[in-house]
């Protein structure tokens, strides 16, 4: 059932607030912020510009606000120039329409993980349907995917329909009419998720998608529904799809992340002098202002992430990781915020997850207060991925680390100091080339597999095609490591499951068992306990040692929230003496090297010789 309709903010806070009250105004945009949020993250679908475009919106929202004729209008009004920013970014990155994030934009990026369906999907561990539902808004046309954000706000009661027909320039009747057209292609785009994951694929299915990218779009929706629509095989897909209103009404808004700095806003448009009707179109490929060369809100993939969140509203065990979602008692981040390596490169940026909409910033390096010098342990289990950034090589010599990985084949940029060694990793389908398979051959007996092959931003592979290619692994590898999973690696019947079962029957080799763990209770010995508990868990279906590749302290269950920095330092003490103690766990590796000094991360060190907390915890760790 619909939440009751909410009518706005107070008519007179608004007329307070368009007088230059600057406590009113204070008041206001603290009220409408989570509902532009909300629209901007689901219309572009978590893309690295979400920031930008709230950014903007609120700044016409101000300058507009003296020219505001009703303020009983008022939510109307933002709502109309919170699409129109959209539509005009949309204008602007015509190119970027599939919600991707291209190859040539990878160094305005920053942070890997953009694509929020996936990893709310993989992460988060959502029921069936909602999973579903997440996957099938990636398949909608542009403007349906700006509608969707609409009509979800409207179901969860936050607009009324004359507000969403309002934004649109439509009748209320015209937009019932496109409500239905947009509900119709998500009810396709759903049949569609359904046939392309079935167990087994339809062979003529299959024929058709031989050239498909595997990015999702309105041509393939279109392509892939007409061969489902005349398929034997494939009629029927649509059996006991719940109405999308039941699987998502009655969410609550998203929760604004807290290094949104309000007072920096409403510093940059001095109300006595506004500048312009709020709403205007910016120039085409125009940048959001920024404030003292930096933006006023951060952490796009954050915002992204708690955006479906709220979407989807997964549903958590106990404050358990969310690998361990509704269907299986393991973790995730469960980690997919790993890098997709270059052919020719490591990653050029952090691979780590987006700031927590919880945790302050750290200061910067230069406002530090140096930190007493630790002892530097080596112990012969410990490890960390390690992506490239000034001082990494520094960095590294000085993590205590006895071993390092880069979700690569090389190591390019990077130093392996003298007590240390480098494991390579086959990452994905495209990465089992000669050359990589040889690079890895000359770094020694390990090789670690596939990268979470069951995530869709990651290496996304099917059981079967990894099995197809183990053989080459498995030549140039004398101790291979399996597939590292994303989630659920004590599951019957999951990813991990199906690969080893698969490997048993054709007498493939599997070395030991590689895992990915990230902690949602902050708490040092529930979360030690949740640990461990998956990882013994691993080990009794398997019987093989394990490495735990990746993992942290991070919880996606409302956002991407953080513990403190002493709660990850506690963790990472607490967390390797419990690692040392289990004789089946032969190595690990912290999620990773690396730290942005403004941004709230597990990392351990923000320069070749700055640590964090959780670094000078990792260093005494033997």
């Amino acid at each position: 059932m619909r939440k009751k309709p909410r009518s706005g903010p107070d008519a007179g806070v608004v007329t307070a607030a368009c007088a230059g009250d600057r406590q009113a105004l204070d008041h206001l945009l603290t009220q409408c912020l989570p509902l532009v949020y909300n629209i901007v993250g689901r219309a572009l679908n978590g893309h690295a510009d979400v920031d930008d475009v709230v950014q903007e919106t609120l700044l016409r929202m101000v300058r507009g606000l003296p020219k505001l004729r009703d303020p009983s209008a008022f939510r109307s009004w933002l709502v109309a120039i919170t699409i129109r920013q959209v539509r005009d970014r949309e204008q602007a990155r015509a190119t970027d329409r599939d919600r991707r994030a291209h190859l040539e934009d990878a160094e305005a990026i920053t942070d890997p993980a953009l694509d929020f369906a996936g990893l709310t999907i993989l992460r988060l561990g959502l029921t069936e349907q909602r999973r579903e539902v997440v996957e099938a808004t990636r398949w909608l046309d542009p403007d349906d995917q700006e509608l969707l954000s609409l009509w979800w706000l409207e179901e969860t009661g936050e607009l009324e329909r004359a507000d969403l027909a309002g934004a649109l320039g439509l009748s209320d009747r015209h937009a019932s009419v496109r409500v239905q057209r947009m509900k119709k292609q998500m009810e396709v785009s759903r049949v569609v998720v359904r046939a392309l994951v079935a167990a087994p694929r339809c062979a003529e299915l299959d024929e058709t998608a031989s050239t498909w990218d595997g990015a999702p779009s309105a041509l393939w929706r279109k392509r892939f529904a007409r061969h489902i629509r005349g398929c034997g095989v494939c009629q029927g897909l649509d059996e006991g799809l719940l109405p999308m209103d039941r699987l998502l009404s009655g969410l609550p808004l998203v929760a604004v992340p807290a290094h949104f700095d309000m007072s920096r806003l409403l510093d940059a448009v001095p109300t006595s002098a506004p500048s312009g009707h709020g709403g205007g179109h910016r120039r085409p490929g125009s940048r959001s202002a920024r404030i003292g060369g930096k933006q006023l809100v951060g952490g796009s993939a954050a915002v992204a992430v708690a955006v479906v969140a709220a979407l989807v509203a997964p549903r958590l065990t106990g404050g358990s990781s969310p690998t361990t979602a509704v269907a299986s008692p393991s973790p995730t981040p469960v980690v997919s915020v790993t890098p997709s390596p270059t052919p020719s490169a490591t990653p050029n940026k952090s691979p780590s997850p987006s700031p927590s909409p919880k945790a302050k910033p750290s200061p910067s390096p230069s406002k530090r207060t140096p930190a007493a010098p630790v002892h530097i342990a080596s112990g012969a289990k410990k490890g960390v991925g390690v992506w490239t950034f000034g001082g990494v090589s520094q960095a590294l010599a000085a993590s205590g680390a006895s071993w390092y990985y880069t979700w690569n084949t090389q190591h390019s940029g990077i130093t392996t100091p003298s007590s240390g060694s480098f494991v390579p990793m086959i990452w994905g389908a495209k990465s089992v080339t000669d050359a990589s398979l040889a690079q890895a051959r000359s770094y020694g007996p390990y090789l670690l597999g596939f990268n979470e092959p069951d995530m869709a931003q990651q290496s996304n592979m099917t059981v079967e095609q990894a099995l197809e290619l183990w053989p080459k692994l498995m030549a140039a590898g004398r101790i291979l490591g399996s597939p590292a999973v994303a989630y659920g690696g004590d599951t019957a019947g999951g990813w991990l499951d199906r690969f080893m079962s698969g490997a048993r029957t054709k007498g493939y080799r599997v070395d030991f068992i590689t895992l990915h763990w990230y902690g949602g209770d902050f708490r040092t010995p529930q979360a030690v306990q949740q640990l461990t508990s998956y990882l013994a868990a691993v080990y009794a279906r398997y019987h093989k040692p394990i490495w735990l590749t990746e993992y942290a302290l991070i919880d996606f269950s409302q956002g991407t929230r953080f513990p403190s920095a002493q709660q990850q330092a506690d963790f990472v003490t607490a967390s390797t003496k419990a690692l040392d103690g289990l004789s089946y766990v032969q190595r690990y590796a912290w999620f990773g090297l690396g730290a942005d000094p403004s941004k709230p991360s597990s990392g351990l060190f923000t320069n070749g010789t700055t640590t964090t907390a959780a670094g000078r915890a990792f260093q005494s760790a033997d």
